[in-house]
């Protein structure tokens, strides 16, 4: 349907409009695209490209997550659809997708966070911002060893704190040469808790940090061939 000059001024000043709102006020440009979300959806596709591109950045960088997710699958299809990898000298393609993964880690869905990020080095196996990421995602994911890991220190604090209340109400009344014994074994479960919780996550940091730079490495390498 052809528009009409009334239509295709109108549109226009909405465009001119949403341009005028500075570029970080990012409340300001998720109201006035929700606003105005019929007449953007009429305008040429490079107006719309630019509103709903900078609507789906606005919606992460004031934490509507969930939002961010949905409209970043629609910036990657348009992106897709209509060729466009870069669109005012930035690389769109990337930007959603990794915004897409921080959003999916907000909203603790690691796996998928995981999966963004690893093609994104698949991609660009030089991302040092993917990379780090990869690992900050993974380290968070706690994986069966950390759990164990922290259900033995939680054990070894709750045993530790039996020989407190033994020691409490038995050892000081009846037993007091037991005194120094029961001291130690208390302070040396304790220390032994600490040890499990510590070490569990400095293993799983060493790990996280070993997986991810031996897929980068791996990625690289293909990138070379």
């Amino acid at each position: 349907m052809k528009m009409t000059p009334h239509q295709s001024t109108y549109q226009a000043k909405v465009y001119r409009d949403f341009r005028a709102i500075e570029p970080k006020e990012w409340r300001t440009i998720v109201r006035y695209f929700e606003e105005y979300q019929k007449e953007i959806r009429e305008l040429e596709f490079e107006a719309y490209f630019e509103m709903v591109t900078a609507y789906t950045n606005a919606l992460f960088e004031i934490g509507a997550y969930e939002k961010n997710l949905r409209m970043a699958d629609t910036v990657i299809e348009l992106s897709v659809m209509n060729n466009v990898r870069f669109f005012n000298g930035e690389d769109v393609f990337h930007t959603v997708l990794f915004k897409k993964a921080a959003s999916c880690y907000h909203t603790y869905q690691l796996e998928k966070a995981d999966y963004i990020l690893r093609e994104l080095l698949r991609i660009d196996p030089y991302d040092n911002d993917a990379s780090m990421f990869l690992k900050k995602c993974i380290r968070k994911m706690h994986p069966s060893f950390v759990r164990k890991m922290r259900a033995a220190a939680i054990l070894s604090y709750l045993t530790a704190a039996l020989f407190i209340c033994i020691e409490f109400l038995v050892i000081h009344s009846f037993y007091p040469q037991f005194k120094p014994l029961f001291e130690g074994v208390r302070n040396g479960v304790f220390s032994l808790g600490c040890i499990f919780l510590i070490a569990g996550d400095v293993i799983h940091r060493w790990r996280s940090n070993r997986e991810v730079d031996d897929f980068v490495a791996i990625q690289r390498r293909r990138k070379r061939r």
